[in-house]
Order: C-alpha cells, then structure tokens, then sequence
C-alpha cells in the first residue's frame, strides 16, 4: 500500500526533510516563541538564555527602537516612549480602552484603532506589535539556523474579527507566514492533552497580563472540541496591578502624581504582586520624583481582599461558559490554569473551591499556550510524526447574522458553532423589478439590528427585474481556522455574485461583549414579541404592495362600491402599521391589531384575486382551439 503524505496544501515536505515552524504566544506582559526538536516541544531562549521576552518597545528620537528587557528598563523613566500592555490596544478605540486616563501615553483616537505620539512619530498598536514579532522571529532563525516556514500565532479566544485580523497583519509585517491564529486556552489544551493522554471534559482557565479566557473542551481519543469559550478581553493581571496602585494611592494619602510617578509606582505595585505570590505580605518602598516617601505593607489577604471583584468577574464568566457548553462542576473532569496571573494563591483557591478539585499547573503557565502553539505549527508544517493523530475543533464566540426587512437578524452562524465552517441561506427580494439588494453583516445575539453590531455593508448589483419574491439569493458565510468571515451573496438564476472579506474598524469593548451576552439572555421574551411585530409589519407592507399594484392593473374588474370598501381596508392597515409603532402599547398587542387589519384586507381581496386569475385564463386562452389547450 501506497503511503500518502498530506499537508497544508503549499507546505508539503520532500521525504526526510523538516521543515522549521514555530508557536508564538505574543502576550500583553511577556511574548514566546516555541518549536519541535527531535519530536519534544521547547520555549526557544535569546542569546542570554532568557525565554521570556517582554512585551515592551521603547521608542527613541532617532527613530529607532528598544525592545524587550532594554525597553523595559525605561518604563518609568521614559513612560511616554515605552509602551507597555500593547495587546490591549490592538483593533481598539480609544474608547475601549480600560483606565485610559491613567495611562501615560499620548493617545491619538484615529478613526479605527487608536494610535499613540512618540518621539518617534505616531505609531500603531499593530506597528508595536510587528517589532515584538520580528525579535521572536529573529530569535527562531538564529536559533534554528534557517528561514522559517511560518508560526502558529496564539489569540485570546474573546478576539473578535478586528483584534485578530490586527494580529495577523502586524504578523505580515513582521515578516511572518501565518500558519493559523490559534486560541490561547486551546493551545493549552493541546499541550496538556498531548503530553497527558487526557480524556473527558476540561476547564481552560486563562488570566493572562491583559485578557481572561475560559474554555470548555472536549478531549476524546485525538478530537480536540471546544464546546464552548467566555471570558473578557480587557481583564488581567494589569487589573490587579492597577487596583493595588489605586490602594497604595489610599493609603499613602498622595497628591495627584506626575506621569513618572505613576509609572514608577505601577512598576512597584507589580512587584510587589508577583511577590505576594510566594509570601504573606511585603512592602512597598518607593521615592518619588515629587520628593514624597511611599513606605506601606500589604498582606497577601489584604491584596485577595481588594481583588476580590476581579476574580468575581472571572467566576461569572466561567458559570456562563458552562451554561453555554450544557455542562456541570460534576461533568468537568479536570481544570488546566495558563497564564502568568494564575500564580496569584487567591485565584488558583476561588477555581479550586469553585471546581472541587485541584487545577492543573504542572507546565508553567507562561510557557504552555506557546508549547502548544508550536505543535500545531509543527503539524501544520507537514511534519506529522507517527502518533500525531488528532483534530482541532474550535468554536466562533459571537452568532453572525443578515439584516433582514423590518431590521431583524437573521442568524446564519450561530455562536459556539466548530469552525472553520461555511454556511448558507437564501433570500430573495421584496419589490417587483429589484435589481439590486444591500447586505448588512451584524455580530450579536439580539433579534434586532439596533441591538447588535454592525461589522460591514455590501450591495448585490445586476439582479434581473422580476415579480417581488422570484429571485433566489444565496448568502453564504465561511468563517475559516483564524476565526476571520468572509461573506458572499449570489444570485442563482443570472449568476451575478459580490464577496466581502470583514475587516471591522475596530473591536468590541469587554463591557460590550458582556452586555450582548447578558441582553440575549434576559430580553429573550420581548425580543422574540418584537421581532414577531416586526414580520406583521413586513408581510403588512407587502400585501399593501400587491394590491396597489392589482388595482393599478385591473380596478376596472371592480364595481365603485368595491372599490371604496377596498380602499377602506388598505387605510385600516396603513392605521394599523402607524399604531404598531406606538412604543407606549405592548408589543403583543401592536401584533394582534396589525395581524387582524392584515387578515381583513387579505379576506377582502379573495374574491378580487379571483376575478383576476379568471381574466388571466381567459387571456392565455384566447384565440386557441380544443386541440391546441
């Protein structure tokens, strides 16, 4: 029997031979870079034999750029130029942006995503991110001695279309050929499912410097299934910093702080978060450029005390993810915790008393989304060792819809569907003679636009005229591994066809996310009552279309008194389509009223439509014998 070798299409290998890939976990505190050597996974180090890389870029008046650990080294004496946390910025508004106003930098809120002053010029989050990328890149050529083929690059799973899509372009210009954008609790299971041999129902747990992701998956004999993903992409261990900041602020009682001393401080108050990881309580000691003296202890129960609500936050995300993957804390048969905020003792305590069991931490959490990142590289690559015999399934977070008349969503892919996936529906017109149909893309679980987010418009043009309902329009969706949508409409009989790729301006803010979720849930009811109103509408403006048009072609079949009592029905439904938009009335009871005129003008006209149709017999038969019928 004939041995196949499949691949990527483009990435086969020639027999024997490696071809170099590698994960890389481009984080908001620390970024990575792992790979596969002799069939192991490996974070790759620098030259110093430093693995961590900090996701740090200091920007200088001669146009040139610090990255990393010399950039880091600046953050309070050049808090202005050293950007810091740059993930969160990315496929963002200023808007979006969590504590922006204690934030040193110089923001530019730039249509689409913000962008910040520099000594060197005004730069890009995905600018920033591109140089983090080409010193992984560079440090994996280095290490490995030749060119790569391309990464797996890791996402939060709570990046919308902008964030990723932002990724993947400051990939592009770092030089890198993006193999997939894989999300980071994901990645972690593919680490630990891989190493383990794990079956059964796992919790991912991702804090991260600047995201929190929750994962429910399913691991069973190679299929890795995500059954469904929560969290908050503006939630991190830079939170907890920022709180412990705001209590060293209290309890010093300090004046307002110049930009140097808030960054100094920040920088101590991270300090002494990682410290409190490993001891009971600490101090922070600090001499700020104003010339005061900070001098306050904190115990690791004051500091759980403070956070408290940000692990709350965390919890309530974890109960929705469950509900939504239709499981129990009993069927969840182990939990895995990635991320470096995950060493904080009160989070691993709030998971562990929330799961009844004790988490997974065995590969550090820093180092695991990169490990697992570089074992789908690997086997993306082509390189498939034997045993390397398994399926990824991820999941999409928000439903994708169409606008359809009356501005209600029409869902075509539903959230948490496996992806990459492709699916259609048809539509048609609703005049006579349309030739052209606008698409309008929208994100959400609302049944109506307005309460959704628009991601982009498109028009379908050169559709032949015919009769309001006698097109057939394909609408198809595909969303593929990376997570990114593109969206086509054709129309069946002629042909004609457009396509959109979405690139939406900028992504949704967590507090937005959140809200979508929350709204779905509890306005299910008057959702579903408006959304029936709204059809009523639709189908009302319909059948007033269809008999104008009947009367404006055969009023002559009908006497004048028919005539005025037809007419007094099209104005009871023109009333009843004005009072259904009296928002002061129940929704149930605007249908009825609206549905009851509809009902009435369709009875009125039964008996018009049948004069109608006989004439149109008539006239097709006119002039033809026995034989010839």
């Amino acid at each position: 029997m004939a041995l196949l070798q499949i691949a990527e299409p483009g990435m086969s290998t020639a027999p024997h031979q490696h071809r170099l890939a590698v994960g890389i976990d481009l984080g908001t505190t620390n970024s990575l870079v792992a790979t596969i050597r002799s069939g192991i996974p490996e974070v790759l180090s620098d030259e110093d034999g430093r693995q961590l890389l900090p996701s740090v870029v200091r920007y200088l008046a001669n146009g040139n750029a610090n990255i990393g650990h010399k950039a880091q080294a600046h953050q309070t004496t050049d808090p202005k130029n050293t950007i810091v946390s740059v993930k969160r910025f990315m496929g963002r508004g200023l808007k979006d942006i969590a504590h922006a106003e204690n934030l040193p930098y110089d923001f530019v809120d730039a249509p689409g995503m913000v962008q910040i002053n520099t000594v060197a010029g005004v730069k890009s989050p995905v600018e920033t991110s591109a140089q983090i990328l080409a010193t992984l890149r560079q440090r994996a050529e280095d290490s490995l001695g030749d060119d790569l083929v391309g990464a797996v690059i890791t996402v939060p799973a709570y990046f919308d279309d902008a964030q990723r899509q932002a990724t993947k372009d400051a990939a592009q210009l770092a030089g890198i050929n993006v193999l997939r954008l894989l999300s980071e609790p994901t990645a972690a299971a593919i680490a630990y499912g891989l190493d383990h041999a794990k079956e059964g129902v796992y919790a991912v747990y991702d804090l991260g410097g600047g995201t929190f992701d929750i994962s429910i998956l399913k691991l069973s004999k190679g299929v890795f299934e995500v059954l469904s993903t929560g969290g908050d992409s503006a939630l991190g261990g830079d939170d907890f910093d920022h709180r412990l900041f705001c209590w060293i602020n209290e309890q010093a009682r300090l004046a307002p702080l110049s930009e140097h001393d808030t960054a100094t401080l920040m920088v101590k108050a991270r300090q002494a978060k990682e410290l409190l990881s490993t001891n009971d309580e600490t101090t922070i000691d600090a001499i700020l450029k104003s010339g005061e003296i900070v001098q306050v202890t904190i115990t690791a129960h004051t500091f759980a005390e403070i956070t408290r609500h940000l692990v709350g936050k965390t919890m309530n995300a974890i109960r929705k993810a469950m509900r939504d993957a239709d499981v129990s804390v009993e069927d969840v048969d182990g939990v895995v915790m990635v991320g470096g905020a995950t060493r904080m003792p009160h989070v691993r305590r709030a998971v562990s008393e929330f799961f009844h069991t004790i988490p997974h931490a065995n590969i550090d959490p820093d180092k695991v989304v990169a490990l697992g990142a570089a074992i789908q590289a690997n086997l993306l690559a082509g390189n498939r060792a034997e045993g390397d015999d398994w399926l990824l399934l991820d999941v999409t977070p928000l439903s994708l819809g169409i606008e359809t008349m009356g501005g209600l969503v029409e869902k075509i892919i539903p959230r948490n569907s496996t992806i990459p996936c492709a699916r259609a529906q048809e539509f048609t017109t609703f005049k006579d003679g349309q030739t052209a149909l606008a698409v309008h893309v929208v994100q959400g679980e609302r049944e109506l636009v307005s309460d959704c987010r628009s991601l982009a418009r498109f028009e379908l043009r050169g559709i032949p005229p015919m009769a309001a309902g006698a097109a057939r329009i394909r609408v198809t969706y595909q969303v593929d591994a990376d997570g990114l949508l593109a969206v086509s409409a054709r129309e069946t009989r002629s042909g004609v066809e457009a396509s959109i790729t979405v690139k939406p301006s900028y992504g949704l803010g967590d507090d937005e996310v959140a809200r979508m979720l929350q709204d779905s849930y509890s306005s299910a009811q008057g959702d579903m009552q408006m959304r029936a109103l709204r059809e009523e509408q639709v189908e009302a403006e319909r059948i007033l279309l269809a008999t104008q048009s009947a009367l404006d072609t055969d009023a002559d079949l009908l006497d004048d008194a028919e005539q005025d009592a037809l007419a007094k029905l099209v104005i009871g439904v023109r009333d009843a389509i004005h009072r259904s938009n009296d928002t002061s009335l129940e929704a149930g009871a605007r249908q009825d009223a609206l549905h009851a005129a509809v009902q009435a003008l369709a009875k009125g006209t039964e008996d018009f439509a049948a004069r109608r149709m006989d004439k149109s017999v008539r006239k097709a038969l006119a002039g033809k014998s026995l034989d010839e019928i």
